[in-house]
């Protein structure tokens, strides 16, 4: 999986500024059609991969659309993962719990640790 591009030794996930996601209907709640499904490490997840409907062809485009004038740069290999572009750390990665707060949603813990190309340190 590394070889082939779907999965990174360091991600910017960690570094918190790369989201996967997609699109939904706000009449049904339903996922809109993408085609491939999230997280298939196949080359149907590529942008404008052949054998998809076209149904799902143009919500990719669309979402792709929407996060490119939000400022976010999309990954070739995946149509649902995309990263901020000029993100605020680019050479940290970070490595904290997430806790929940009051159950009203997640807010990072208190205490973490993050991890830069230069070592590890306690914040």
């Amino acid at each position: 999986m590394f070889e082939r591009g779907y999965v990174a030794a360091r991600s910017g996930h960690s570094r918190g500024s790369t989201v996967d996601l997609t699109l939904y209907h706000l009449a049904t709640g339903e996922l809109a059609p993408m085609g491939g499904g999230h997280d298939l490490m196949d080359a149907v997840s590529r942008h404008g991969a052949q054998g998809i409907t076209p149904t799902e062809a143009p919500n990719r485009r669309h979402l792709r659309s929407v996060m490119a004038a939000a400022g976010f740069g999309s990954y070739e290999c995946e149509w649902w993962h995309y990263t901020l572009d000029g993100e605020p750390h680019p050479d940290t990665y970070f490595d904290f719990p997430i806790t929940c707060s009051n159950g009203s949603g997640m807010t990072p813990a208190l205490r973490g640790t993050r991890q830069t190309d230069r070592g590890r340190g306690t914040y």
